[in-house]
């Protein structure tokens, strides 16, 4: 069963919610999943590990959403964003009044939910 932090996502009918216990934004466009953000968490700091949207809903924005929202919450909860995943590197160089949230180099501490 996914775990849902804070409120919902709507933008028409995608719904993007925090499933915590499967460490992954998701996004569902008429109740289908149509894609995904994978994360690590240490502490208050999220780590974007991955960043995908199923082909059937390219092209509609679901990615760009999808790390909006990512964004959002972290930027609510006084959190911060290492970006590992490079549609997140992307994101913050187009976009550098977001980069309040990236946060500090760590020393390459492991990450739980992280892959090498």
């Amino acid at each position: 069963m996914s775990a849902d932090r804070g409120s919902s996502v709507h933008q028409g009918n995608l719904v993007i919610t925090d499933n915590v216990d499967g460490r992954r934004y998701e996004a569902r466009l008429d109740g289908q999943l149509a894609g995904w953000v994978d994360y690590g968490r240490v502490k208050t700091r999220l780590v974007a590990l991955h960043t995908e949207v199923l082909p059937e809903f390219g092209g509609r924005g679901i990615a760009s959403a999808l790390v909006r929202r990512v964004l959002d919450d972290a930027r609510a909860a006084g959190g911060t964003i290492t970006p590992r995943c490079p549609f997140f590197v992307s994101h913050f160089q187009r976009h550098p009044e977001d980069a309040d949230l990236i946060a500090a180099p760590t020393g390459g501490r492991r990450t739980e939910g992280a892959e090498s």
